[in-house]
């Protein structure tokens, strides 16, 4: 009997150690080697117009197949033939917004990402035109949805270059995304990952 009380015993210290040892090992679901930085370069030309930006991020890996990030956006827009022949309307556009990347293969990507817009519009209307030039100040909200292709995302190696093509979604007529006809544009963004305190990277 005492020997089966003993061994109880040394079993519920072994059972005690070992919940200690992985108490120990758990670790936080946001870990340094899973973060990221990074920023890409926006360039969309369409029909009457022209579209040139870059936006920086900050992120985090939830996974080897999910990263999360925040963002914050700076576009310049170019457009003409909006009202009259020979009009122009110009954009300053800038904003926070985050994003989603899905890579169901280390090469390619899919992403989903949300923007809060404050826009600052210039018109200039035509020469001999009855209109007068106007600067107003609007904001619009926006989700561009897309993929593109990477030079490589694994385990161990967050670092790579990536080519996006994305379109807004959310039907928003304000939308830097939308040409004066109210017709989407294609979002083309070229951009670079950079891991931080990655050393070897364990997921």
């Amino acid at each position: 009997m005492k020997k089966i009380f003993f061994v109880f015993i040394l079993c519920g210290i072994a059972f005690s150690s070992m919940a200690q040892e992985k108490k120990k090992e758990k670790k936080p679901l946001i870990q340094l080697e899973n973060l990221f930085t990074g920023g890409n370069l926006t360039a969309s030309f369409y029909t009457r117009g022209l579209l040139l930006g870059l936006s920086p991020y900050f992120g985090c890996s939830l996974n080897k197949y999910v990263d999360i990030a925040a963002s914050f956006n700076y576009n310049y827009i170019s457009q003409k033939d909006n009202i009259d022949y020979g009009d122009k309307i110009r954009q300053t556009v800038y904003g926070p917004g985050a994003f989603v990347r899905v890579f169901p293969i280390h090469f390619l990507f899919a992403e989903i990402q949300y923007e809060h817009n404050f826009i600052r519009q210039k018109y200039i209307p035509a020469d001999n035109s009855y209109l007068l030039p106007s600067v107003v100040n609007f904001d619009a909200n926006s989700v561009l949805v897309g993929g593109g292709y990477t030079s490589g995302r694994r385990n161990g190696n967050n670092t790579y270059y990536y080519l996006s093509v994305m379109w807004d979604i959310a039907g928003v007529a304000e939308s830097p995304y939308v040409d004066g006809l109210g017709r989407n544009f294609p979002v083309i963004r070229a951009g670079y990952n950079i891991a931080l305190f990655q050393g070897k990277h364990r997921r």
